[in-house]
């Protein structure tokens, strides 16, 4: 599948758990470049997990079961880029791929069943035989994939068992009343984003590492990530046990600046644990630059190259 093709299908995958289609941009762009990463089969172990179709474990030989190992588990995209992402900035980490389809709701349904998650990090540690389990977990979505990580992170029992969050372009709700944008008098329904703005809470206090980027993508008929972006914001600096200096931080700073794949950044915020960057764009490319600049943002997660 070639890179614009699968920016196009990738857009159309944004689809949140109600069925609001998108109003696809008609803008295409062709000021900047869009790097890619070139297609290839890192070596190493893979193992489809029977706990969840659609779900692929991948290890490099540089994984030593006789340590604790840091496990990834990454929702929505073509395994081999992400296996690539860890075989070259995290070797020593184990990667759970899981791809379920179209839309937030094929990831966020098998994640009401509570039973998965753990099921899924059991039988991971089970193949590895590993002897002293897991030294961190990181959830990481791009686009629709945020559904699991939410629904995920809506079970407190398994909150204390996630490190770290990384959502690439992927964080949406629904409005109030539905489809209706903040410009026509609707507002954003905060149900869809609940878990988010708690562990978010837990990352301004240093608890959690919690990294999300956004584009610039106005889907129009939900809401975007950048007004996720802004209602979650909103929503911490609205919290009164927080200092009224740590408050006044939680307010993105403009800052222009090439940022990885050649990405342009615009906004940043570094909160203990929190950290958010915005980038321009609106098209289905400016949307897979997220995804295929991934290990970027790898060290804000405490995640480093070893």
């Amino acid at each position: 599948m070639n890179n614009v093709l699968l920016a196009i299908v990738f857009l159309f995958l944004l689809v949140p758990q109600q069925s609001s289609a998108q109003n696809p941009s008609p803008i295409i762009g062709h000021a900047r470049a869009h790097k890619r990463v070139s297609q290839s089969e890192p070596r190493g172990r893979r193992v489809d997990l029977k706990s969840l179709k659609g779900a692929r474990l991948f290890v490099t030989e540089k994984v030593n079961p006789e340590k604790p190992v840091p496990l990834v588990i990454h929702f929505h995209g073509v395994p081999w880029l992400i296996e690539t992402h860890i075989a070259n900035s995290l070797p020593q980490a184990a990667l759970i791929t899981v791809n379920l389809g179209a839309g937030s709701n094929a990831y966020r349904q098998p994640f009401e069943l509570g039973e998965i998650f753990p099921a899924l990090l059991d039988e991971a540690s089970s193949e590895l035989e590993l002897k002293r389990g897991w030294s961190s977990v990181t959830l990481s979505g791009f686009s629709a994939g945020y559904g699991a990580v939410r629904e995920i992170l809506r079970q407190p029992e398994y909150v204390g068992m996630v490190d770290n969050v990384l959502l690439l372009d992927g964080m949406h709700t629904s409005y109030i009343p539905e489809g209706k944008p903040i410009s026509a008098g609707g507002v954003i329904d905060s149900g869809g984003l609940d878990s988010f703005i708690k562990f978010a809470q837990k990352a301004v206090l240093g608890r959690k590492r919690f990294v999300f980027t956004h584009s610039e993508i106005f889907p129009g008929t939900y809401a975007s990530t950048t007004e996720c972006a802004d209602y979650l914001l909103a929503e911490l600096r609205s919290d009164s046990w927080l200092s009224r200096q740590t408050r006044r931080k939680l307010e993105r700073r403009a800052e222009l600046r090439t940022g990885a794949m050649g990405m342009q950044q615009l906004s940043t915020l570094d909160v203990g644990g929190l950290h958010v960057r915005g980038y321009a764009g609106n098209t289905a490319p400016d949307h897979v630059d997220h995804l295929h600049a991934m290990p970027a943002w790898f060290p804000l997660l405490g995640l480093k190259k070893q």
